[in-house]
């Protein structure tokens, strides 16, 4: 079974919104070194309930926050996406020291990722 492991936030004004999500939850925002602008969300202590997210600059793919579903193929489930009535938004892309990533929207025209991690990742 697969779960949501990530969130994303578009923001117009990424430092306004990180202080939004600072001052109000005590969430903590960190540059991402990768090829894209984008900032890690941590939402809470390792080993608590919950899950931490990421947040990127408006206006792109992602209009409303988005989760993203861990799942062992990016391939085969972007096909079953599909095959089911979904669509496949944006190709299977390599992140990084991460693994690989899609975008996808269900029947109901939300939009959802996909994040298969690599094993070789550090």
């Amino acid at each position: 079974m697969s779960r949501v492991i990530h969130f994303e936030i578009p923001a117009a004004d990424p430092d306004r919104a990180a202080a939004f999500y600072g001052n109000v939850f005590g969430w903590k925002f960190d540059k991402w070194p990768g090829p894209m602008e984008y900032w890690m969300v941590t939402t809470g202590k390792e080993g608590e309930i919950g899950i931490n997210g990421g947040m990127l600059k408006k206006p792109g793919l992602v209009a409303a926050t988005t989760n993203t579903i861990g799942v062992d193929s990016v391939d085969s489930v972007t096909a079953a996406v599909v095959k089911a009535g979904g669509k496949q938004l944006m190709p299977k892309t390599p992140i990084p020291t991460v693994g690989y990533f899609a975008y996808c929207e269900d029947t109901e025209g939300n939009v959802f990722g996909l994040m298969q991690a690599d094993p070789n990742a550090k």
